[in-house]
Formats: C-alpha cells, sequence, structure tokens
C-alpha cells in the first residue's frame, strides 16, 4: 500500500474512492448469503474503521441491501454496474472493503477462511482445476 493510502472503484468507475490503511481483518466468508451476493464461492472482505475512506465519485449511484432476517449482513453496489462497493457496517462498527474494488495491493492477505462449513460443493475441485491465462482456446 503506497502511503498508506488504495485507490479503489467499480467496474464502470463511477464510483470511486481512496482508503487509508492499514486494514485490520481481511477474512474470505464462504457463507451462503455472501455466495449469492457475489456469484462465486466466498467473498473477500478487508475491515478497516469507517473514518478510513475518502469518496471522490459516485456516492449517489450506491443501492444498499441490508438483509431483514439477519443480524449483520449487508450488500452495496453500484447501481450502474452492479459491483460491490465500500460499506459501513450495519452496527457502524467497520468500512467493509470488497477486496476486488481495490486497485492494487491492500497491504493484507487473508487471515480466515469464515463459515467454511458452507463452502459450495465444487469448491475443492474448482482448485484442481487446469489453469489458463485467458480464456482457454
Amino acid at each position: 500500500m503506497i502511503n498508506n493510502k488504495i485507490n479503489g472503484s467499480c467496474l464502470c468507475g463511477k464510483v470511486s474512492s481512496t482508503v487509508e490503511g492499514p486494514f485490520n481483518k481481511f477474512y474470505q466468508c464462504y457463507c451462503d448469503r455472501c455466495q449469492k451476493k457475489t456469484g462465486s464461492a466466498f467473498a473477500a472482505l478487508m475491515f478497516t474503521t469507517p473514518d478510513k475512506i475518502q469518496w471522490h465519485s459516485g456516492q449517489a449511484l450506491i443501492k444498499r441491501f441490508d438483509l431483514p432476517q439477519a443480524q449483520r449482513f449487508s450488500n452495496c453496489f453500484c447501481s450502474e454496474c452492479g459491483s460491490q462497493v465500500p460499506y459501513i457496517s450495519r452496527d457502524g462498527a467497520f468500512l467493509i472493503v470488497p477486496a476486488g474494488y481495490v486497485t492494487g495491493d491492500p497491504g493484507i492477505k487473508p487471515s480466515a477462511n469464515i463459515f467454511w462449513a458452507e463452502r459450495p460443493c465444487w469448491f475443492e475441485e474448482g482448485k484442481q482445476a487446469e489453469n489458463f491465462e485467458d480464456y482457454p482456446k
């Protein structure tokens, strides 16, 4: 993380910000809710304090969904491209930053795989699949 700050944006670039580090935690969450939210095996989420973000553009484009029956689960995304974007936890304690949102090295590596028992049945086989630099031919 250069100068302890890292830039980030959504896929279309309309939502952008700078987050000041260091991050406190980095979890890969395998809960079934994060699988639905990401369309993948897990959500890669970094945590810091709510005051560590400076928005540059697109805050008005951010949509938030708080799962009514959940104590903590939320999803915030750009309404233009659907990319996940940073958000404040429901209790106000954390700024949660999707790892894919940031550009470059965030200066932290995942420290835990949480809700491991809920990982998808195809996860282990996926790790053994053939690797390609781009689309397979």
